[in-house]
């Protein structure tokens, strides 16, 4: 039988046709929207890199993560920011469809205003998030360990915090003149210093798994034991490049930020010495500031790698400008510096015409970007490359020990 439907038992001496009861709950409906400012420096649309298009292509693909079906889209170019986020026209738009979605989603992150104002354009029934909102939900699905949990609710506080004013929109009337002060500020002030606690509570906690992470490796550095730490866009098959390093079980789904929690696994160069490799969370575009500073103590993890691997997936159409964006977040981290091994993986799944490089090929050199290594991670293809070529940068980076005199 299938999870999600019930079928109807047969009665003695009477037939009753098998029928499936569908139990399983209907996905939330939700309705994508993005917009470009015209001449407005931003990460969609900056250079030509990230089109309003690829944007909300990318926005959809993380609904579907959370579990949401897709209705429908729409973008708008706008010469310059309004209240309501979208401008008058799309948002009539958006409420005459009001009866085919229960969520619209925004691809920018909104400011309280312009989420009060929307919500109360669109009415009651009708739920607005923004991208930042949508992310920390599938962080929030993904979060495994304590770890990964503390830094998801911190996250999630600290983005709460400033909108706690349209929570209590319903008290706004009682908030002003005299006999009327109380109620709504009053409740807006204690939830905005029980959230303050928490953040600070959470804050305490995360400094002492800092703390343990620091002295963890601290302990790996005092043992000279390597660290190798796979970086890259989410879902470039950084996990199943992972397990096939390292021989290793971790969840590897063909999903956006399938994992979230660091892991540490030994592996073996073709040199015979040992080395950690450590799997790290993908960057996406338009990452939540929130996310990156409650990430700090995952974060860390990368200052303290020796290598940095930086897996591609060769076959996403944008897999040029995905490389930019992690090479961006990776220097807005303060990691420029750190050696990386670029690392083109999927190549079995390149078409028979871009299959047709000669091995060695790089083929996004067209775009500028070199020096990259073609593997396959779930076929296994050229990884002892790769490990020849870790092992090589290693040789160059780690200090050489001291000679010893008699």
């Amino acid at each position: 039988m299938r999870a999600g439907t019930y079928h109807l038992p047969v009665q003695r001496g009477r037939h009753i046709p098998r029928r499936a009861i569908p139990t399983a709950p209907r996905p939330e409906r939700v309705f994508l929207a993005g917009v470009h400012i015209k001449g407005q420096s931003s990460s969609t649309e900056n250079d030509g890199l990230w089109s309003l298009e690829d944007a909300l292509e990318e926005l959809g693909q993380l609904a579907r993560t959370a579990g949401a079906h897709v209705v429908g889209s729409m973008k708008q170019h706008l010469q310059r920011t309004t209240h309501t986020y979208l401008g008058k026209g799309k948002l009539e738009e958006l409420r005459d469809l009001r009866n085919t979605y229960d969520t619209v989603v925004l691809d920018d992150e909104l400011t309280p205003t312009q989420q009060r104002n929307l919500e109360n354009a669109l009415g009651d029934s009708v739920k607005v998030i923004d991208r930042s909102a949508l992310i920390l939900d599938i962080f929030a699905r993904r979060a495994v360990t304590r770890e990964g949990r503390l830094q998801v609710e911190l996250a999630q506080h600290e983005y709460l915090l400033p909108r706690l004013a349209g929570q209590w929109s319903h008290l706004e009337r009682l908030g002003g003149g005299i006999g009327t002060r109380g109620p709504g500020e009053t409740q807006i002030e204690t939830d905005r210093r029980l959230i303050r606690r928490r953040i600070q509570h959470l804050k305490r906690q995360l400094e002492s798994v800092r703390k343990h992470r620091a002295l963890y490796r601290g302990h790996r550095r005092d043992r000279l034991a390597p660290v190798v730490a796979l970086v890259g866009y989410t879902n470039a098959g950084k996990s199943t490049l992972f397990n096939a390093l390292t021989r290793s079980g971790v969840i590897a789904d063909s999903k956006l930020f399938a994992t979230l929690d660091p892991v540490t696994r030994r592996g073996h160069l073709p040199s015979g010495k040992g080395v950690l490799f450590t799997d790290t969370v993908g960057f996406i575009n338009k990452l939540p500031p929130t996310l990156v500073a409650a990430f700090r103590a995952t974060l860390e993890e990368l200052h303290d790698a020796t290598l940095l691997l930086h897996v591609v997936d060769v076959t996403h159409p944008k897999a040029a400008e995905q490389v930019q964006i992690v090479e961006q977040a990776l220097i807005d981290l303060g990691l420029e510096t750190k050696p990386v091994v670029l690392t083109l993986n999927k190549i079995d799944l390149l078409t028979t015409a871009e299959a047709s490089h000669p091995k060695g090929v790089n083929p996004l050199a067209s775009h500028g970007i070199a020096d990259g290594i073609l593997i396959s991670a779930a076929k296994r293809i050229d990884l002892d490359g790769l490990l020849q070529r870790i092992d090589a940068m290693l040789e160059h980076t780690l200090p050489r020990p001291a000679p010893a005199y008699a």
